[in-house]
């Protein structure tokens, strides 16, 4: 007996260390690339294009000893003898390691006439870090930096800044107004006796597998005639009528599975069902709001089509400046990576700031008993 209790023990603790081992494995693959895209928003440029993100951790890598001035006697466009090789310019611009193990590259183009000499050596925490990239990616002021060949680089800013401005402006309005309409709505389906109420709660639950993308167009029309195209308002109501019916649903099990023992105990003391919803309902109900306010308040701030659609350019979103960046900087890595953690630093405080109700909300009203 004793032999079997053991053998359990042991497959219990194997079947562990495997579920644990897969989430480790899950959370590394994940956070790798992550941290990459961090450490590089922090690099200037020429880092960037010379080396990778995990060179800035101890490694062994090519350390440069030697610099040589190639002379203008030199023809370049033949292969010439240098640092005891001989190589062309078209070889050496892409690297020729020695047989003692010292690599020989050519920097910029012919008429830098430069050649570089390095060693792999063993390299200590080497990081250059800077906050200039934020700084240039979140003004909208002239931008100047370095390419891979040397060159001086100007850009315009995109001025991410004012887009961080913008989306805030967008995604608080969009998730607070629809949790308040689907918290009264929620508490009526719920606890409230009204002629229509399963139809009207399945047609609300039916518009969860509507795609929006079929009323961009209809409403893109009424805002147009009502001169409501490229505001905040439109882009508010926009949201809370794609965000109600899901609002509304998971509310509804919230609410609906709260003790039915406090709100009579209310209605005998001669409260309102105002007076119930806002002393007893909207406390009781945080778990369930804030799981809804972490999924609207993302939805609303990664959206780019709906913002794309009903505010264009002239009022440009964190999506939008981004892609926009994509568009005009696509070999600037150092911007477009301190773009993207500009773009995540608020969902990500929300999330954290709320996550501790996110797993209570979506349970709620699963299990009855």
């Amino acid at each position: 007996m004793s032999g079997v209790k053991s053998s359990q023990k042991g497959q219990k603790r194997l079947g562990s260390l495997f579920v644990n081992g897969v989430l480790i494995l899950i959370c590394l693959i994940w956070l790798i690339p992550t941290i990459g895209v961090f450490i590089t928003s922090f690099r200037n440029s020429e880092d960037i294009y010379s080396s990778g993100w995990w060179t800035v951790f101890p490694h062994r890598g090519w350390v440069k000893v030697e610099e040589i001035r190639v002379p203008e006697s030199v023809d370049v466009d033949q292969p010439f003898e240098i640092a005891g090789i001989t190589a062309d310019f078209a070889t050496l611009r892409q690297g020729v390691t020695t047989p003692d193990g010292r690599k020989i590259t050519w920097i910029g183009n012919k008429r830098s006439r430069l050649v570089v000499v390095e060693e792999k050596r063993w390299v200590g925490f080497s990081a250059r870090l800077t906050l200039d990239n934020y700084r240039d990616t979140l003004s909208g002021k002239e931008i100047r930096f370095r390419d891979a060949s040397g060159n001086e680089i100007t850009r315009k800013g995109n001025n991410l800044g004012g887009a961080f401005l913008n989306s805030i402006a967008v995604a608080v309005p969009s998730t607070i107004i629809p949790i308040l309409i689907a918290a009264f709505a929620a508490y009526g389906f719920a606890w409230l006796n009204f002629p229509g109420r399963k139809v009207l709660f399945t047609l609300v639950v039916a518009l969860l597998v509507v795609p929006l993308q079929i009323a961009l167009v209809p409403i893109l029309r009424d805002y147009t005639q009502l001169n409501l195209n490229g505001t905040y308002l439109a882009m508010w109501l926009a949201h809370t009528g794609f965000g109600l019916p899901l609002a509304v649903y998971l509310l509804f099990n919230y609410i609906g599975s709260l003790p039915r023992d406090i709100l009579e105990s209310a209605f005998i003391d001669g409260a309102s069902h105002f007076t119930i919803f806002t002393r007893l309902i909207l406390p009781l109900s945080i778990p369930a709001l804030a799981s809804f306010a972490i999924f609207q308040f993302l939805w609303v701030w990664n959206d780019y089509l709906v913002a794309l659609v009903f505010l264009g350019d002239q009022n440009r979103v964190v999506t939008s400046a981004l892609a926009a960046m994509v568009g005009e900087k696509g070999q600037d890595w150092h911007l477009l990576t301190s773009g993207a953690f500009v773009s995540m630093i608020l969902p990500l405080t929300v999330f954290f700031a709320l996550q501790r109700y996110f797993v209570r909300g979506l349970m709620a009203g699963s299990v009855k008993g």
